[in-house]
């Protein structure tokens, strides 16, 4: 049976040592989170991921959703009450503005717990993960009458949210679009139309769900230029709050899928659906972007956080399997073999998930930071500097953590050999929820052509050249220092293939495009491991202050092994994206 436990201690190093959490007091909702504070809601959090939504998970996998013959969704048991048990206890709200219901402390604690949650239960924490997606585009982009009529009972959990994108012959490109919204003459809309592939379309874990949806209004212009965003209410909402009669939309079918079976994926079909504009008319995906961007940096936390439970099981495993002897002979002659984590090999498979996790972490926690400072500062330029960041890691964050945390959970799956093949183990169930990943908000390919497209020139490059000026202090002002050098010499040369890729690019992409094409993976991965390495140096430096302490050690000699074995990978993204698109593009489509 899989087991769980939440980094606490791990994720209050990061805050308090390495990213200097409390330097933040400043922003409204930061003083609140004292240190004392912010270890009691990081140690509750833990305890409902450890002890309520990781319990159900392996039985949520084998038992899945049912849609029952009225159109009505049945979750797997105990996801109801493990749900109520997050909803009661004020999570939904924990970062959300106290005039909402909400407790107004730092979307970084609400980050934090997302990790806890998704390595839990992953397929149980998208009900919620949603919802607060939900919440932030309505208190961006909803009108006051919106923001009173549904924020706060999604705040409490009552009710839960959804974002409708996708249709059957449109994913990517939202501008094919047909769902249609004709103007009713009092304000509302009438939506139809079909939506697919809709996390937690249907449920029975809340009295209402409000469906945020894209559809293009009669007559508007054609391409993503005519989307309009509207809100729709499973149930409509009587003018005291109360729920009125259900709405025109409905759950067709449930998608049959490879993984996260506790998530009600869900056929939407609106049939007249009565729906109100959310912010301006063809201005939908504008609104809708702050969900997706919220839900794309929670999906990077859904990679690591597959990561690393799959990472604890294998680990538990390896100390307790034995098989063969250590190469420099027995390790447990007391018994008929040694455990297999004396092997050189199971160690470097379990060193590279242990060193990418703390990195991943400590990169996804500083990027929360950003989004705080964007959302609560009063400093022009220390916004604009934020905002910046945002633009340019959401997609690494997406991109890279959920193409390793898949990765790493088939890695963390091949310890137990056969067993992990086997569904008796449970360690399938992390390699199937993982992959989903790497393809919804937005595909893997899809974030790399928007970092290259779009993030990287931006305002003329400045955020890539904000970034690698501070990486470049820091290895400066650490350069001299004996017991640093093992981490920031590696992380020069890791910065120097990273400007060399970025020049390349400059030189070789504007003419050909296609060399931007297929070399836009290889540089997200690239950027992803400058960014996980300045994390190393910066947990190194924090390590160092605390060194004598086990874990501290630990830390330092599993930095050490990403700064040996796992950043010079970076030369080798650069080799790819130096041989540019000719090879890639030269076969005809027929030769395939």
């Amino acid at each position: 049976m899989p087991s769980y436990r939440a980094p606490v201690e791990d994720t209050l190093f990061l805050l308090n040592d390495v990213l200097g959490f409390h330097r933040y007091d400043n922003l409204p909702g930061f003083s609140e989170a004292s240190p004392d504070v912010v270890e009691a809601v990081l140690t509750e959090g833990a305890k409902l991921a450890d002890t309520v939504f990781a319990p159900v998970n392996r039985a949520g996998d084998l038992e899945g959703c049912t849609r029952n013959a009225d159109g009505s969704v049945t979750t797997p048991k105990g996801f109801k009450a493990a749900y109520d048990a997050y909803a009661q206890g004020g999570w939904m709200g924990l970062s959300v503005p106290e005039e909402f219901g909400g407790q107004g402390l730092p979307h970084t604690l609400n980050t934090a717990m997302q990790e806890f949650v998704s390595g839990a239960n992953l397929a149980l924490g998208m009900y919620p993960g949603l919802t607060q997606g939900a919440i932030a585009a309505l208190l961006v982009h909803g009108s006051e009458d919106q923001k009173r009529t549904y924020v706060p009972k999604m705040v409490e959990g009552a009710w839960t949210g959804t974002m409708n994108l996708t249709e059957p012959h449109c994913g990517t490109d939202l501008g094919l679009l047909k769902t249609k919204a004709v103007p009713n003459g009092d304000g509302s809309y009438s939506l139809t139309g079909t939506k697919i592939f809709i996390s937690a379309g249907e449920h029975d874990l809340s009295e209402n769900i409000v469906h945020l949806v894209i559809a293009r209004i009669e007559g508007a212009p054609a391409g993503t230029k005519g989307i309009s965003l509207f809100v729709v209410p499973k149930f409509l909402v009587n003018a005291d709050g109360s729920l009125a009669e259900r709405n025109g939309v409905s759950c067709g079918s449930l998608e049959h899928k490879m993984g996260i079976h506790g998530n009600s994926t869900c056929v939407m079909n609106y049939d007249g659906a009565k729906g109100w504009l959310v912010g301006e008319a063809n201005r939908g995906l504008n609104a809708m972007f702050v969900m997706m961007n919220e839900a794309r940096l929670a999906v990077g936390v859904q990679g690591l956080g597959q990561s690393e439970v799959a990472y604890q099981n294998a680990v538990a495993y390896a100390k307790d399997r034995l098989q063969g002897r250590a190469l420099t002979g027995a390790k447990a002659p007391d018994k008929a073999a040694d455990p297999i984590i004396v092997h050189p090999d199971v160690r470097r498979t379990l060193m590279g998930i242990r060193a990418f996790n703390e990195a991943a972490r400590a990169l996804v926690l500083w990027t929360a930071l950003q989004s705080d400072i964007v959302h609560r500062s009063q400093d022009a330029k220390q916004r604009q500097a934020a905002d910046d960041h945002m633009g340019l890691m959401t997609p690494v964050v997406k991109g890279v953590l959920t193409d390793r945390g898949f990765a790493n959970a088939v890695e963390a799956q091949q310890m137990f050999g056969g067993h992990g093949y086997v569904e008796e183990w449970g360690m399938s169930q992390f390699v199937r929820d993982a992959r989903i990943a790497m393809i919804y908000e937005g595909a893997n390919g899809i974030q790399a052509m928007d970092l290259i497209g779009r993030k990287l020139p931006r305002d003329g490059g400045r955020a890539m050249m904000t970034f690698l000026g501070e990486v470049q202090t820091f290895i400066k002002d650490h350069n001299e220092t004996e017991a640093m050098k093992p981490f920031v010499a590696p992380l020069q040369a890791a910065v120097n293939d990273l400007q060399g890729a970025t020049m390349w690019f400059m030189q070789n992409a504007m003419a050909k495009p296609d060399n931007a094409g297929a070399g836009a993976t290889d540089y997200m991965h690239l950027l992803g491991l400058v960014a996980m390495g300045y994390m190393w140096a910066r947990i190194a430096k924090a390590a160092q202050e605390k060194a004598g302490e086990p874990r501290m050690e630990a830390k330092l000699v599993t930095g050490r092994f990403f700064m040996e074995r796992i950043l010079p990978e970076t030369a080798l993204r650069l080799a790819r994206i130096k041989t540019g698109a000719d090879s890639t593009m030269a076969l005809a489509a027929e030769a395939f």
